[in-house]
């Protein structure tokens, strides 16, 4: 009788394959954030009880119980539940919600899975690996992999009743699919470096970035369930200088003004559209994000000096930064 062949191990040549030691890494951070993560369904208070409304991924982010999410994930909901891969199951309260960030912070009401490493996004180059885990179309613990596909992206987002955009999020060609949001993205060491947030088209996901400014936007709603920010009213793009402006200004790169919203405080300060913003507040700006880090809470209220390179002259202007609301 003919039989099949056993199974041999693979010949020593194979251990050096890219391919095998891409398939470890993956592995290796799939069984490391896995547990972190969990599948969340939200629920909001309606005549005939609570009522789901949506659901996602939750990653968990302290020791104490507190998870990261989306804030399209939990807007309009007043709890939810959270799932886990070890089989722990627990009601989440909502802490706090950014739409600005697309952020949100929940607490379970009972002890959570050990929290992820978080990283630090800043760090991450085009074209380096990167592995999203969350729950898609229900389908929990899912584990996709990709790249870094693009840094510095933006998206539109509603606040309120206004449209505004999300700065520097992470472009992947990691596989997300709805219920992703929410979840993590890791790099090849296992450390959460993005928040998944949005599927933007075919191959094309993004996530929040885990960097110093959201880590205070993180610290703001677990100390106040809010963020409070100081509001322009500019829209920007980053350039690089020609060599005459960089000679002049000793930079290389600043933002150009695109739009300067009717009424704001930089359309008060007299700035135009067309304007180079050099620095802000003494601090050089070379991306939205850089800009966007200096307008919290602290910034309200206070002269806030911006270097605008305008026709080769470089010019001081000074606004006066006023509290983000719904209306601004």
């Amino acid at each position: 009788m003919n039989t099949l062949p056993e199974a041999q191990p693979a010949p020593d040549r194979y251990a050096e394959n890219p391919l095998d030691a891409y398939s470890r890494t993956v592995i290796r951070v799939a069984e490391t954030v896995t547990p972190h993560v969990a599948a969340i369904e939200v629920t909001a208070t309606r005549r005939n009880g609570q009522v789901r409304i949506g659901g996602g991924s939750a990653v968990v982010f302290t020791e104490d119980g507190y998870l990261l999410t989306n804030a399209h994930v939990v807007a309009g909901a007043s709890a939810g539940r959270a799932a886990f891969a070890d089989g722990t199951r627990m009601d989440i309260d909502i802490v706090g919600a950014d739409p600005l960030s697309d952020l949100a912070v929940l607490r379970g009401r009972i002890p959570t899975p050990a929290p992820a490493l978080l990283g630090d996004a800043d760090q991450l180059k085009v074209g380096q690996l990167v592995i999203a885990v969350g729950n898609p179309l229900g389908l929990a613990g899912s584990v996709t992999a990709g790249v870094v596909s693009g840094l510095g992206r933006s998206i539109p987002t509603a606040v309120g009743r206004t449209r505004r955009v999300i700065e520097d999020v992470i472009q992947t060609d990691a596989a997300l699919n709805p219920g992703s949001s929410g979840g993590a993205l890791a790099d090849a060491g296992g450390r959460i470096v993005g928040i998944n947030t949005a599927v933007a088209g075919v191959g094309l996901g993004l996530a929040v970035p885990i960097n110093a400014t959201t880590r205070r936007i993180i610290a703001a709603l677990l100390t106040d369930g809010r963020v409070r920010r100081a509001y322009l009213g500019l829209v920007s793009t980053p350039v690089p200088l020609s060599e005459p402006d960089v000679l002049r200004t000793g930079q290389r790169r600043a933002l150009r003004v695109v739009e300067v919203m009717a009424g704001s405080p930089a359309e008060t300060a007299g700035l135009h559209a067309g304007d180079l913003v050099l620095s802000a507040g003494g601090r050089p700006v070379a991306s939205a994000e850089s800009l966007q880090k200096l307008l919290f809470a602290d910034a309200i209220g206070v002269p806030f000096p911006l270097a605008v390179l305008r026709s080769g002259t470089v010019l001081e202007v000074l606004t006066m930064p006023q509290e983000l609301t719904d209306a601004a």
